[in-house]
């Protein structure tokens, strides 16, 4: 059988679909690695798994670490944490939502709750999937989305997810509604004419039929997201042989099983549906004004505040704010008259006040600095200023900064900003200011924070300030924060 060229398609993640073994995983980076997933740790995580039945490898001599790494990227494909290298080594950088899961891991209605939430968190383009960058959407709040719809009954079928979701590139309201014709129109179609469909392209259509009926699907029921009803066989596919090879070709079986969401589950979905809507245009990894690490960030911040209201968790509590601070940022700079200016300032201030040896005060109003902090340790004063406009910062008069600066005797200004032009840095340049990503800020707190660190010394900032004065500090107060959060233990 010759080898074809397979269309683009979704990549839905297949080494796993066992919920259990992705649970033990993740409590096993975080607790035994201490996110420290280097090849010594991931060789000893094999050692552990197997003692607890979870892991047994077809070479037990030489130990090889494919499935290891596969467990790994299962992790980083569902949204619990990313991968990122210090010193040439792996670490893990577990995001809010992992974080959360593994704080209620033996509670298993807030973990379909918290899972259900990193399915809305996905997108596409994904850093932890090899799917193609063409696809630009949220597939699975696609996919729940149709499961909440009147028209389709409430359920999805197998070859209706194998046969056209998984080659949706985009989507909005008017290419939704004629993806649900086209599904009532091949839900009408009888099962000989479904396979002839599914056999025009086998190469293509049996990994997705492998994709999504042998893994996806499986983990999705076995974490309580979905029930599976079982269906008649519709055909064998056959995935395709190498040139000369004499093994028989490896067959999956398509069939007309259906999905539906669990019940219970019905009322968060729609208030996550309309919360982020499913047309939602996803980050770019290759925008050409941002940094790929800034945007991975971005995209494992998720953290709906619909979710800690759901599963009973403190929604005030100022760690959980801080994860706000970039959209606060963005709201506080369009709408200077409302209420969320004051609440940013009041989050940015509370943000500085964890470092143990600074005192923050707001400020605010014309000629001032947004707020005035001073370094206890060093009895030095610094300004912060919170920067931001619909799109990104075009620039930054340092005169003024200068001015504000002067008004507290500071010895240096901070810039607190979501995002920017390369210009600004051009602004900046040998000045007594530094750019700080608002992201950047909120994962160093955060991450202090969540790990129960109530000694925040400002001096990894200030030397780093103090060092790098007219730059952006971002890479070098994220690398820390590695250091710190995503190292061995």
């Amino acid at each position: 059988m010759p080898i074809m060229v397979e269309k683009e398609k979704w990549i839905l993640y297949k080494h796993t679909c066992n919920y259990e073994l992705v649970k033990a995983v993740a409590l096993d980076v975080k607790n035994s690695c201490r996110t420290d997933i280097s090849k010594t740790q991931r060789y000893q995580m094999q050692d552990r798994l197997a003692a607890l039945n979870l892991y047994k490898t077809r070479n037990p001599e030489e130990k090889p670490l494919d499935s290891i790494n596969h467990r790994i990227n299962t992790l980083e494909y569902w949204m619990f944490g990313y991968e990122q290298k210090i010193n040439g080594e792996k670490r893990f950088m577990f995001s809010p939502l992992g974080n959360l899961f593994l704080k209620h891991i033996t509670n298993e209605e807030k973990l379909r709750k918290i899972f259900l939430t990193m399915m809305f968190a996905m997108q596409f383009p994904h850093p932890g999937s090899g799917t193609n960058k063409k696809f630009q959407l949220f597939p699975f709040r696609l996919i729940l989305k149709l499961l909440m719809d009147v028209r389709l009954d409430y359920c999805l079928y197998n070859y209706e997810v194998e046969y056209l979701l998984v080659f949706v590139e985009s989507i909005n309201e008017e290419s939704y509604e004629k993806l649900v014709e086209d599904i009532l129109a091949l839900r009408k179609l009888p099962t000989n004419e479904i396979a002839e469909l599914l056999k025009e392209d086998e190469h293509t259509y049996v990994n997705a039929v492998h994709e999504w009926e042998y893994f996806t699907q499986k983990l999705l029921y076995m974490a309580g997201i979905i029930d599976r009803h079982e269906g008649n066989l519709i055909c064998k596919l056959f995935h395709p042989t190498k040139t000369n090879s004499r093994s028989a070709p490896t067959s999956r079986r398509a069939t007309r099983g259906y999905i539906s969401l669990k019940e219970e589950l019905n009322p968060y979905t729609q208030i996550l549906l309309n919360n982020y809507s499913f047309a939602q245009e996803p980050l770019k990894l290759d925008d050409p004004t941002r940094l790929t690490d800034d945007v991975i960030k971005e995209i494992y911040s998720f953290y709906p505040e619909a979710l800690l209201a759901e599963i009973d968790e403190d929604i005030n509590s100022v760690y959980i704010k801080l994860l706000e601070l970039p959209k606060l940022i963005d709201e506080y700079s369009n709408n200077p008259e409302n209420d969320t200016a004051y609440l940013f300032e009041d989050v940015l201030v509370k943000g500085f006040n964890q470092f143990y040896n600074v005192e923050a005060r707001g400020i605010g109003g014309a000629g001032n600095t947004d707020i005035e902090c001073i370094y206890i340790t060093k009895k030095n004063k610094f300004a912060v200023d919170a920067k931001s406009t619909a799109n990104k910062l075009l620039g930054l008069n340092v005169s003024r900064l200068k001015k504000h600066r002067e008004k507290i005797n500071g010895q240096y200004t901070i810039i607190v900003t979501p995002r920017y032009v390369p210009a600004v840095k051009d602004d900046i340049k040998d000045s007594p200011v530094v750019i700080i990503l608002a992201s950047t800020f909120a994962e160093y707190l955060y991450n202090h924070m969540i790990n129960k660190v109530r000694k925040i010394d400002y001096e990894d900032f200030d030397s780093v300030i103090v060092d790098n004065l007219g730059k952006d500090i971002s890479k070098i107060i994220s690398y820390k924060t590695l250091e710190k959060f995503a190292a061995c233990g």
